[in-house]
């Protein structure tokens, strides 16, 4: 029986040339393993499909119209066309890797064998990370959490009045530090929620929304390193190089503060008249179904929060936080008039979006870390912030600790730029996904990822300014 091929090889066993630069470095690893190419391009073309994402839907949209209109030619009643669903289906921006994931499958297939494409996915690639976010993301948006993290950025909000400037400004700049304790997707979660129920539901302007959401990309993606354990991109860091929660708190935490401050202040002077304008009395009288639900007793919340903080110290180990996760939903089904319905389809979506993430995601290492070798700590930043934006940080931190001989100078470099680049894209940092699956119905004609990028752009400079400059 031939022996199964080593896919993807690990870095150390490629034969670089001596004194090679990337060029001739990423091209021999390319003829050393053909398949790198077929994977490469295959990611590439999923990021492409990402930007096409709302061009599917509108043509979707455009589908379904005709049909109805031959159907009530015809005197038929309205009914779903199949294209339509299908060209939904791929406007959809969370499956869109999954589904690019099958392809690779079978291109791996297709240039190697079926063993060795099993034994990829089967074995190489580790889906704790999308199985934890599926668990904290459904455990987060429950009421009686959700409920609490509202009552404690109500007490912010208060020394503004509560208008809607006064909770954007709190859910902006104090939710996302939250991430450095219940972890950036819970964080995001929450965010998430509170922002749809306190500012998006009063209809703010395109401008604003995506300012918004831009902020809220960026903050929370600096907004997980006051500590070592919630933010992924310092996860895959902290035990190799020993950075503790002390270090981070003094190296970066301050910064991301600081960073996270500045940028909410300056979108709330420029946005100053629109959320001083906004009305939202009305809103919020229509907006909030859950207040027609009987008060969350004290220790429906304190069982919710136990459960919460089990999950995330358990979060590298998915018997426990999935066994956790099951009698959580039982605790839910006893306590049901004090609940409201738990959704799991944006769980389960952004679960199978980062799922195919990481599928790809696993096999660019090959050109990745001879990208971040033998760069200088400016250069090393902004070549981390910029694959950042393509790639998850996660993935850029983790071939990072790969890359022999960084000082510490180039390893604060790398991480800073990987979380400094996390908000510019969907597919940046984790959490991201889970937000615009929250707020996408905000967005009718979908996300644009351009718009995103550049309303997250001023505040990923002014990060950058911050852990570069002090």
């Amino acid at each position: 029986m031939p022996q199964t091929p080593v896919f993807p090889l690990p870095l150390d066993q490629y034969a670089d040339p001596v004194n090679g630069g990337l060029l001739a470095i990423v091209t021999s690893r390319l003829a050393q393993q053909p398949a790198n190419g077929v994977a490469t391009a295959i990611f590439a073309l999923a990021i492409v499909h990402t930007f096409f994402a709302n061009s599917f839907r509108e043509a979707a949209h455009r589908v379904q119209h005709r049909h109805d209109a031959v159907r009530r030619a015809a005197g038929l009643p309205p009914q779903a066309s199949f294209a339509a669903e299908v060209l939904h289906f791929f406007g959809e921006v969370e499956v869109v890797f999954g589904l690019w994931a099958i392809v690779l499958l079978l291109a791996l297939t297709v240039t190697l064998d079926w063993h060795t494409a099993h034994d990829y996915v089967a074995h190489r690639v580790t889906y704790t990370e999308p199985m934890f976010v599926v668990v904290i993301m459904a455990m987060a948006a429950t009421r009686p959490v959700v409920e609490f993290a509202r009552r404690v950025l109500s007490t912010v909000a208060s020394i503004g009045g509560r208008t809607p400037a006064a909770w954007w400004f709190a859910i902006l700049s104090i939710g996302p530090l939250l991430g450095s304790f219940i972890t950036e997707p819970a964080a995001m979660t929450i965010c998430a929620l509170l922002l749809s129920r306190q500012f998006y539901s009063l209809q703010p302007s395109q401008r604003l929304r995506y300012a918004t959401i831009g902020l809220l990309f960026v903050n929370v993606s600096i907004g997980g390193t006051l500590t070592h354990f919630a933010a992924p991109p310092v996860l895959m860091v902290a035990a190799p190089w020993d950075w503790s929660m002390s270090f981070m708190a003094t190296h970066f935490g301050w910064r991301a503060v600081l960073a996270i401050l500045v940028s909410t202040t300056l979108y709330f002077a420029a946005f100053r008249r629109e959320l001083r304008d906004l009305a939202l009395a009305t809103a919020l009288t229509t907006a909030d179904d859950d207040d027609t639900l009987p008060p969350t007793p004290w220790w429906v919340t304190a069982v919710h929060l136990v459960f919460l903080a089990f999950v995330v110290t358990q979060a590298h180990y998915p018997v426990l936080f999935i066994g956790a996760f099951l009698f959580f939903l039982g605790f839910t089904r006893a306590t049901s008039p004090y609940q409201s319905p738990m959704d799991l389809r944006s769980p389960l979506l952004v679960g199978f979006f980062l799922a195919g993430l990481v599928t790809h995601g696993g096999l660019q290492g090959w050109w990745i870390a001879p990208a971040l070798n033998g760069l200088s700590e400016q250069p090393l930043f902004w070549t981390a912030t910029i694959l950042t934006a393509f790639n998850d940080n996660a993935l850029i931190t983790y071939l990072a600790t790969l890359v022999p001989n960084l000082n510490d100078t180039l390893k604060f470099a790398v991480v800073a730029g990987a979380v400094t680049g996390g908000g510019l894209t969907v597919i940046a940092n984790a959490p991201n996904p889970a937000g615009q699956a929250i707020l996408g119905r905000h967005f009718p004609e979908g996300v644009s990822p351009l718009w995103l990028a550049a309303a997250a752009l001023l505040p990923t400079l002014i990060a950058a300014a911050t852990f570069m400059a002090f």
